[in-house]
């Protein structure tokens, strides 16, 4: 699977290794963030990257979610990569960075004046948008705003922000509602139905609970047997605000 701006040379370091065993450098708070989010630049044998860091220390707790939204975050990046997705930047769980255990996700460098709403002008991105919100109602996303979605300078489209994911109870809230009754693409379902066949990845399952990752693959079959994208008939599934 593809991974954003690896960086060139035989000799150096990986993203993954970077974000995993780099050492990491608060650059500054992220703006218009619920929980305490940071950019940070994170270096390995003199190569650094930006990324995104959410420490469990900045959480704010929440009466329907437990503690450990950063797991959540790692959770959807192996979700992503286990439907062979490539729609969430790479994100890992660190233990050692400057506040402590959180998620560590690759910064992308988008054109932060576009997002869902103004991208789904251009139809030539509907079959990713597709993708994203059958990845959503798979990942059970309680917060898909517009904003989430961003576009790299390369013109690849990325998911953000993945914290309210993979609760027991359904709860899908999100923007993308544009697509509903219309059908799932074939080859959507076949990476779903390759992933009910695995089974979810150990790196994937160990981040969740036993009724989250029962409750992962019970939606993954209701998407196989629709076959078709859901309607929200209440007007009521949307995040606030919209962007």
């Amino acid at each position: 699977m593809a991974e954003p701006a690896e960086p060139a040379g035989p000799c150096e370091p990986s993203v993954r290794d970077i974000l995993t065993r780099g050492e990491v450098e608060l650059q500054g708070r992220m703006p218009w963030s619920s929980n305490a989010t940071f950019l940070v630049e994170s270096c390995l044998d003199g190569v650094s990257i930006p990324a995104i860091y959410k420490p469990h220390k900045g959480e704010r707790p929440l009466w329907d979610f437990p503690s450990g939204l950063y797991q959540r975050e790692v959770a959807t990046y192996e979700l992503s990569a286990a439907l062979g997705w490539d729609l969430v930047p790479l994100t890992v769980l660190r233990e050692e960075a400057p506040l402590g255990i959180g998620s560590l996700q690759q910064f992308v460098d988008a054109d932060f004046e576009q997002h869902y709403f103004t991208l789904l002008e251009d139809e030539q991105h509907h079959e990713v948008f597709k993708k994203i919100c059958a990845f959503d109602i798979l990942a059970n996303n309680t917060d898909r705003k517009s904003g989430h979605v961003l576009i790299d300078t390369a013109g690849h489209i990325w998911c953000i922000d993945h914290g309210l994911n993979f609760h027991h109870e359904f709860k899908l809230r999100t923007v993308i509602w544009d697509f509903g009754g219309e059908p799932v693409p074939q080859a959507l379902l076949d990476d779903i139905e390759r992933f009910v066949d695995d089974g979810l990845p150990a790196s994937l399952a160990i981040l969740l609970d036993t009724f989250e990752r029962d409750a992962v693959l019970t939606r993954a079959r209701a998407v196989l047997a629709e076959k078709v994208f859901p309607i929200d008939t209440t007007g009521r599934r949307y995040p606030w605000p919209l962007v």
